[in-house]
């Protein structure tokens, strides 16, 4: 999975801002160049922003609104964020707004990832959410994403989760419907995602299990 451009979108509350940081963590343990971009123009409860220090700390440069992670809903995203898609010589993670709405802003730099067409666009799927609590649901869903972005899903994640609640047989329980996701969407199932505490019990019981250190909210 190791494209230069990865991008995660989903749902409202899906959990692809914590998958985006995780993953950005996950490309600098392999010593590659990475930027992290939020892209988030609706301003939800967690933001990129929110992992800044962790960020910094280990030399991922963070392209967002200036406004990020304050109580201005500014609809603009800074120039800077181009850098993500024209420079070639980093890992771009990008974390896309919310469904459909959320996902407008990718339009602009649909045409440059389409172009250089080296990159991985995650679908994250929550079945514990309210809207996608079926794979019909989450197809929806993914659909109007791809719409709005002009952009096509290439993968799947399951972050089926309740948060700091969340148990092994929780991510279990949605093997299934992810299953279901993936034939009505003909896309495979790039990871299955669980914080730390959990992999453990779920080592060989899912494919492509990606361990999580679940983000802190900015108070």
């Amino acid at each position: 999975m190791k494209k230069r451009i990865t991008l995660f979108a989903g749902h409202y509350g899906s959990g692809k801002t914590n998958i985006a940081v995780n993953y950005a963590f996950h490309l600098k343990d392999m010593s590659l160049p990475v930027v992290i971009a939020d892209l988030d123009i609706v301003n939800p409860y967690f933001r990129t922003k929110d992992s800044d220090k962790e960020l910094k700390e280990k030399g991922i440069e963070l392209l967002c609104s200036e406004f990020a992670g304050t109580n201005l809903d500014i609809p603009a995203l800074p120039q800077t964020m181009y850098r993500a898609v024209q420079d070639k010589s980093t890992y771009a993670v990008m974390d896309i707004g919310g469904d459909d709405v959320g996902s407008v802003a990718l339009g602009r730099f649909a045409p440059f990832i389409k172009e250089e067409n080296n990159y991985e666009m995650i679908f994250v799927a929550n079945f514990f959410r309210p809207l996608t609590r079926s794979a019909e649901d989450a197809l929806e869903i993914m659909r109007e994403i791809e719409a709005a972005s002009h952009l096509k899903f290439t993968a799947i994640a399951n972050n089926s989760n309740l948060g700091e609640e969340t148990t092994a047989e929780d991510v279990l329980s949605t093997k299934d419907e992810i299953e279901k996701l993936s034939v009505l969407s003909s896309l495979p199932v790039i990871m299955t995602t669980a914080k730390n505490e959990v992999c453990e019990a779920l080592e060989g019981k899912v494919d492509n299990l990606f361990p999580l250190t679940l983000q802190s909210k900015i108070i």
